[in-house]
């Protein structure tokens, strides 16, 4: 048998092969596959035509290999097994829907949770880390299965995205600090003060937020640092008598000397949208996707304040 130099091997048509030798009809091996009689046909003629050889004698009494065929068999059989373990270890490693929260501490979690209870045998593993900025890469490789994040304007190609909640923000302040006893804060009465927020990473999505934020109200964010963790962040509100902001969900360390204030007129959302790649097609992805869109509320421009930016994808149409 002689193959033609850079002959490519088609594995559905070397599919094709086996389970015609195995089947010996044409018919039969199109019904084991799923395909039309004349879909496998086409196969085995391609396949034939790439190796250079007739594979089978056809007669009365189905398909026989050749002398071609029969040297080839082996090879195909071994070819098939390779290509079936590598789907296999693909899919294993899919198994698992991995979703991108960014924190551990933020809403995004719960829904999560909510959306592992609901489906049966959802099997999810969670991942964080620097939120869109990651999302842009990792979803496309496949890496993460989806991500929660601000989204924005355009997003990069191939890149889907449905709002997923909107968060109210809070004060923190600690107990000796003047607003401490409030009920609720206005922003208007925020306009000139300084909120500290170390977290606020250049270009994240959040930080630019904030910024828009400040911008719209008259707030100073200020984002000096250390940036030590929550721990940190909520000790030294209290220590440092700063002003913090928070989502109302965002489950912050406990401090005795802590409170959290309503923001109002209007109240500050944050918004966040779960975004994926079009072309993963994780089975539990679809499911995930449904249920975010179920559990929606919609921005309330009466009594809550989003960037300009934000406001088409989260109000109703």
């Amino acid at each position: 048998m002689v193959v033609p130099e850079g002959a490519d091997l088609d594995l559905a048509a070397v599919r094709a092969f086996i389970a015609v030798t195995e089947e010996q009809y044409f018919s039969e091996a199109a019904t084991r596959l799923g395909i039309t009689q004349q879909a496998i046909s086409k196969r085995i003629a391609r396949l034939e035509a790439d190796l250079g050889v007739r594979l089978f004698l056809r007669s009365r009494n189905g398909a026989g290999l050749t002398t071609d065929g029969r040297a080839f068999l082996p090879h195909a059989r071994a070819l098939m097994s390779i290509a079936d373990q590598a789907l296999q270890a693909l899919r294993d490693r899919s198994r698992r829907l991995r979703v991108d929260v960014l924190d551990t501490r933020l809403a995004s979690l719960d829904l999560v949770r909510d959306f592992h209870q609901t489906i049966d045998g959802a099997d999810v593993e969670i991942i964080t880390s620097d939120g869109l900025r990651s999302a842009r890469g990792t979803l496309p490789e496949g890496t993460i299965d989806a991500a929660f994040a601000r989204a924005a304007g355009p997003l990069a190609d191939g890149l889907r995205a449905t709002p997923a909640y909107l968060e109210a923000n809070c004060l923190i302040v600690g107990l000796d600090h003047p607003l401490a006893a409030e009920r609720e804060v206005s922003m208007e009465r925020l306009s000139g003060v300084t909120v500290w927020m170390p977290g606020n990473a250049p270009g994240s999505e959040w930080g630019e937020y904030y910024r828009l934020l400040g911008a719209e109200f008259d707030v100073r964010i200020d984002t000096s640092g250390p940036d030590f963790g929550w721990e940190h962040y909520v000790a030294e509100i209290v220590a440092a008598d700063r002003i913090g902001l928070a989502g109302e969900r965002c489950r912050l360390p406990w401090h005795p000397r802590t409170v959290q204030i309503p923001l109002v007129n209007p109240c500050p959302v944050y918004p966040t949208s779960l975004l994926w790649h079009h072309q993963n097609h994780h089975p539990l992805l679809r499911s995930l996707i449904r249920f975010i869109k179920a559990r929606f509320r919609p921005y309330d421009p009466a009594h809550e304040w989003l960037p300009i930016s934000d406001r088409p994808a989260f109000t109703p149409t």
